[in-house]
Formats: structure tokens, C-alpha cells, sequence
């Protein structure tokens, strides 16, 4: 829309933040979620986090209120870093025309949110630290116990050094492509479908937040394995030279869960995925749009 790529940059990175302040609690609820049963056969442990509401529940139980903004400043900053590359990139292909040669707008989307995740990545690996923390008895997956997002990186980076901050990324780049691709090639005729059906009005809000929701289905099911891989590689403890005790990389995580815990196992927390998918990609483009406009 004319907007230039350097000032894509700052919007994106403005409104990633803006809709990621809003739908953080399912973050926290979703992390611990696919923390929970970490490559146990299923049924053969304690499950303290039972689906998307009773699991918010229990972060309240454990953490208070403020738990269910837990890692929200690394988050913030992962969006900001993430959203903002990501918008960069796109509006880069849009200038040079290549969104315009067919399946173009799917290969830009998922270029620019590869770059995104590589760049954003040592916050998404605070983050997923931070939001997995909580009290022993309700604890699941490896606990790190960082004091704080400052004293998280400072930690990361002592012990393993600049490698150690993108430890997990192997895992965040095809999510994040994946789910951009999948979301761009739905989001628009998810949204004209619905309108078609004369649900809501073409060009409302609720059109969008509708179109958001049902191509929401389509980005759950393909993201969520990538999405609980992440989770994993991310959260896993390590040795003195940074390698990861549980998991060897990505596949080899892939043969593990769905070895040990079944092929659902690669679905767990979906339901958080699935509730905030649509909420926050309407909200990115709202505030996204928004701030365009002004």
C-alpha cells in the first residue's frame, strides 16, 4: 500500500507486539501443555494441565494472575524482532514483483517468516524458558529457572555462548514458514468464503476475525507439530558443550515423541494453538492496518 519496506519494518514489528500482549496467556497455557507427558506413553502420568480453560485454571493456581503473562517481555521482544523482519522482507518481494507470479505470495510469506524466526530466535528460546517455569509440584518439561529475561539471555550466553542463543532454531524456522505459508494461502479465501455464506459483512471486522478463525483450522493442523518440536528443542536441557540431552535435532525429535507418545503426541495443546491463531492474526493485521493508515 505504498508503505515503504524500513517503515513495513516498524508497524510490523508494532502491531506483532500490540496482538501478542493480548492472546500471551495462551501462549503460557499452550507451552505447558506440550511440556506435559515430555516422551511418557500416554496415560502413564500426572497431568496437572487439562485442556485450554482448566489448564488456565491451574497457571492461575500456581502463579497467580501475572502467571498467565509469563515470559510476556521476551515474547514481545520475539514479535517485535520476528513481525518486524517478517513485514520487511514481504513488502521487499512486493516491491520487486515476485508476490505477483503464481504461488508467489506463498513462497514470500514463507521466506519471510524463515528470516523472521532465524532472527527472532533467541527470544523465543527465553521466552518458552520463562513461561515453562513454575512451581515444582505443577512443573512440567525441564526447568531453567532463570531470575529474569535479562538474567535468561546473560545465563544462555555464559554457559554456551552466542551458538547457545539460537539452540532450537532448527525447529522455529519450518514452523514459522510453515505457518505463514499455510496462513497466507487461506487467510484471504477463508475470509471471502465466509462472506459468500452472508455470515458477516464483506469488509467488517468480524468477517475477518470469521475468515481468521476458519483458516485457523487449516494453520493448526499443519503448524502444531512444528509448534510442539519447537517447544521441545527450545526447553531441553543441555550439556557443558550446549547439546541438547533428549533430543539430537529435529528429526530425531520427531521419531521420539511420535515413538513415545504416539502421533497425537505431536498435537499437544492444538487447542490453544487453534484459539489463538485467529485472534492474533486479525489482530496483527488490525493494528497492522491501522497504523498504515495513520
Amino acid at each position: 500500500g505504498g508503505v515503504p519496506p524500513a517503515t513495513d519494518l516498524v508497524l510490523g514489528a508494532t502491531a506483532g507486539c500490540l496482538a501478542c500482549f493480548l492472546t500471551n496467556p495462551l501462549e503460557v497455557v499452550k507451552t505447558r501443555l506440550q511440556l506435559q507427558g515430555e516422551l511418557q506413553p500416554p496415560g502413564t502420568y500426572p497431568r496437572p494441565y487439562r485442556g485450554v480453560l482448566r489448564a488456565a485454571v491451574a497457571v492461575c493456581r500456581a502463579d497467580g494472575l501475572r502467571g498467565l503473562q509469563k515470559g510476556l517481555a521476551a515474547g514481545l521482544l520475539y514479535q517485535g524482532l520476528m513481525n518486524g523482519v517478517r513485514f520487511y522482507c514481504y513488502s521487499h518481494a512486493e516491491d520487486a514483483g515476485w508476490t505477483e507470479y503464481p504461488g508467489g505470495t506463498v513462497a514470500a510469506g514463507a521466506v519471510a517468516g524463515a528470516v523472521g524466526a532465524i532472527v527472532g530466535s533467541p527470544a523465543y528460546l527465553v521466552k518458552t524458558h520463562l513461561q515453562a517455569q513454575t512451581l515444582s509440584a505443577m512443573a512440567v518439561g525441564h526447568q531453567h529457572n532463570h531470575e529474569s529475561i535479562s538474567g535468561a539471555f546473560k545465563s544462555i550466553y555464559q554457559q554456551h555462548g552466542v551458538v547457545g542463543l539460537w539452540r532450537g532454531v532448527t525447529g522455529a524456522v519450518p514452523r514459522v514458514a510453515v505457518g505463514s505459508a499455510v496462513q497466507l494461502a487461506t487467510f484471504t479465501s477463508a475470509k471471502d468464503w465466509v462472506c459468500e455464506r452472508q455470515w458477516f459483512r464483506k469488509g467488517s471486522w468480524a468477517a475477518v476475525l470469521a475468515g481468521g478463525m476458519v483458516s485457523g483450522v487449516a494453520v493448526a493442523v499443519t503448524m502444531t507439530p512444528f509448534d510442539v518440536i519447537s517447544t521441545r528443542l527450545y526447553n531441553q536441557p543441555v550439556d557443558a558443550n550446549g547439546t541438547g540431552k533428549l533430543y539430537r535435532g529435529f528429526f530425531d525429535c520427531i521419531l521420539q515423541i511420535s515413538s513415545k507418545e504416539g502421533l497425537l503426541g505431536l498435537y499437544k495443546g492444538i487447542g490453544a494453538v487453534y484459539l489463538r491463531l485467529g485472534p492474533h492474526t486479525v489482530l496483527s493485521l488490525f493494528f497492522w492496518d491501522k497504523l498504515r493508515n495513520m
